[in-house]
């Protein structure tokens, strides 16, 4: 292929989404093979129907399958500046476009379209690595600069687009997701034991660990600058609540005028697109808001979906079905089956390409499916709001948390949820006023019951909790509810809800998640806040709640927090047969992770305890991991464990 060639590889039948993939060679200039990017392509293909292309020179290589959302016809990436100088390739919506399009023209660049990828060379040309900083939106973007030679790759400030990277035979592979490093046939996959053991502390690998040895995360709000065959991760972005006693105060309508703004703008610019956008509604306030907001700021209400259960899970459908009759909206609302849920969790793993604990996991990857069913391509959801205004029972207790008290509650609870493991460094609080880590600490001590010697002995020295890009200078100036919030959007929001339930089980099936409570001036609005704005009485989101009084029809206003969950893995009425393939001795001694005895002894409690008993609430989510860790290692390295089978790299 000549020098700076941009082609078009066919996609014949292929189903096709948005992802970006990419090699950069660290020692020379070597051409990248084009099968090799072409393997890297094909295997993020769920991502996206609608276009395939590549830009490649001596020593780089970009690709992009990419989801046209905005400016179908003129979208197509990667794309460079008219000069050729600067490439980019781009995943992700900038939500401050018509901003940067205006500022950009004014300093005499040429754009056309109204597509945002164009934006980024132009960006990258007035403001160099800076560029970040100006870029509002969700996104993950590689840019090349043909003159300097460096690539940049920039990740959104919350999390909500994947991007990782990996280091082979001289190359920096990096893509969307982990399955195109693999089929770049570069990598042996090897699992990170580490990062499997932070799924049982924290819920996620971390910000920058991920299952796989050597292949890394680019954390929230980074950016990699490579040059000559160097790597340095910058941050451009932190979150910035006040310090304790100097939060904003004001008088409530103010405040409450202001907030209705920022809702109303966040809402309007993601439900901006060329392609059709539904919403999510569950009955609850946040969904309800966003739904609402919509319809008023737009030409019509959005078509609304929903998940139901009839003995999988807590049923909101009379909620639901109540805000979408008094909304207006259309409603289309999913009942899985146990059986159903059961069978989507190996695609569900495959699409997280992690262990998972939740079985909210595989419900959201059958309705994202039935959303492409019919037709969308984006979703608007409520997802954002309780991170901001403390809508979690545990931020309840924020005030409680902090110094000695906070390790004495730590280990009564831990005790009572787990009893008869050891206390351990993953079990302490991290960080002060870091409520919800109680959560963490129990399920850290579960893991007593669980893992194998060898693993134990392995992670002897690992404190998953310290990797959670904590500040705890910064921590300590805070206010105990604002320490919670901060913990919250480091650890649960980027790795548990936008990666295992957003962007994964979304894009599987080609619909991107859009978020207006996570809008960047919505977060620093709630950031600036006095507590007593966002947990009064004991209630949390009181200010949206007011806001929801103003917008929403009084039975709606009040509705009380629930979570979206269904029941524990060893809780649903479907046994298929590769779960017990995953837990046989034969299989736990073939990974290692798990101890034969302590697996078969929870199954036996499982049978004897109620499922309301203390003892399982942690452990049951610990041996949704358990089942879940030994599936991810059968699907992606090396198989051997159970019928299903093993994800095909296409080497």
């Amino acid at each position: 292929m000549a020098p700076g060639a941009q082609v078009s590889l066919a996609l014949g039948g292929a189903r096709l989404m948005c992802g970006i993939v990419g090699a950069l060679d660290l020692r020379e200039q070597r051409e990248f093979p084009e099968q090799r990017l072409s393997r890297m392509l094909g295997s993020v293909r769920h991502r996206g129907p609608d276009d395939r292309h590549v830009f490649q020179a001596p020593g780089i290589a970009l690709g992009c399958q990419r989801l046209a959302i905005l400016d179908p016809e003129r979208g197509r990436q990667p794309l460079s500046d008219p000069s050729g100088r600067v490439w980019v390739a781009f995943n992700g919506e900038l939500f401050n476009d018509a901003e940067l399009k205006s500022e950009l023209a004014k300093r005499g660049h040429r754009l056309s379209g109204h597509g945002d990828t164009q934006l980024w060379p132009a960006l990258y040309l007035e403001r160099g690595v800076e560029l970040f900083e100006r870029a509002e939106g969700q996104f993950a973007t590689a840019i090349w600069d043909c003159d300097e030679r460096r690539l940049l790759l920039g990740r959104d400030r919350f999390g909500i687009c994947p991007l990782f990277y990996a280091k082979a035979d001289g190359w920096l592979l990096f893509a969307s997701e982990i399955k195109a490093l693999l089929a770049a046939g570069l990598l042996e996959p090897r699992p990170d034991r580490k990062g499997v053991d932070a799924m049982f502390c924290a819920f996620a690998a971390g910000p920058r660990r991920t299952c796989f040895e050597g292949v890394n995360a680019l954390a929230p709000g980074h950016f990699l600058e490579v040059t000559a065959g160097s790597l340095r991760e910058r941050r451009y972005w932190e979150l910035a609540f006040p310090n304790a006693g100097e939060e904003r105060r004001d008088a409530e309508d103010r405040l409450l005028d202001e907030l209705e703004s920022i809702v109303e703008s966040a809402v309007a610019r993601r439900r901006s697109a060329d392609a059709q956008v539904a919403s999510y509604l569950s009955g609850g306030i946040d969904s309800a808001l966003v739904a609402a907001t919509a319809r008023k700021v737009g030409p019509s209400a959005l078509p609304a979906f929903s998940i139901g259960f009839d003995s999988s899970g807590p049923d909101e459908r009379a909620r639901s079905s109540l805000a979408a009759k008094l909304l207006e909206l259309p409603l289309e609302t999913l009942v899985p089956s146990a059986e159903e849920i059961v069978n989507a969790v190996p695609e569900s793993v495959r699409a997280a390409e992690s262990p998972i604990l939740d079985m909210a996991n595989p419900c959201l990857l059958l309705l994202a499916r039935r959303v492409h069913e019919r037709g969308y391509k984006v979703v608007l959801t409520g997802e954002g709001a309780d991170e901001a205004m403390a809508g979690y029972v545990w931020h309840r207790a924020a005030r409680f948390m902090s110094g000695r008290p906070a390790r004495l509650i730590v280990r009564c609870l831990s005790s009572l949820l787990a009893p008869g493991t050891p206390a351990s460094a993953a079990a302490e609080p991290a960080a002060p006023g870091a409520a919800q880590l109680a959560m963490y600490g129990a399920l850290a001590r579960v893991r007593a019951y669980f893992y194998s010697a060898e693993m134990t002995s392995a992670l002897s020295e690992h404190d998953a909790l310290s990797e959670l890009d904590l500040d705890p200078e910064r921590l300590r100036r805070l206010h105990p509810l604002n320490q919670a919030l901060y913990v919250e959007y480091k650890a649960m929001l980027p790795g548990h809800l936008l990666l295992g339930k957003g962007d994964r089980v979304g894009m599987h099936s080609s619909v991107e998640n859009r978020y207006p409570f996570l809008d960047e001036a919505f977060v620093r609005f709630c950031a600036s806040l006095d507590p007593k704005y966002k947990l009064r009485n004991g209630q949390g989101k009181w200010l949206l709640r007011r806001l929801a009084k103003r917008v929403l029809p009084p039975p709606l206003a009040n509705h009380p927090k629930t979570m979206f969950k269904a029941h524990s893995l060893c809780n649903l009425n479907a046994k298929p047969r590769f779960l017990e393939q995953l837990t046989c001795a034969e299989s736990l001694r073939k990974t290692g992770y798990f101890s034969v005895e302590g697996v078969q002894h929870e199954q036996r409690l499982q049978r004897l305890l109620p499922s309301f008993a203390p003892r399982r609430f942690a452990a049951d989510a610990a041996y949704t991991a358990v089942v879940t860790t030994q599936l991810w290692h059968h699907l992606f390295l090396g198989g051997g464990l159970c019928e299903l089978p093993t994800w095909d790299s296409g080497l």
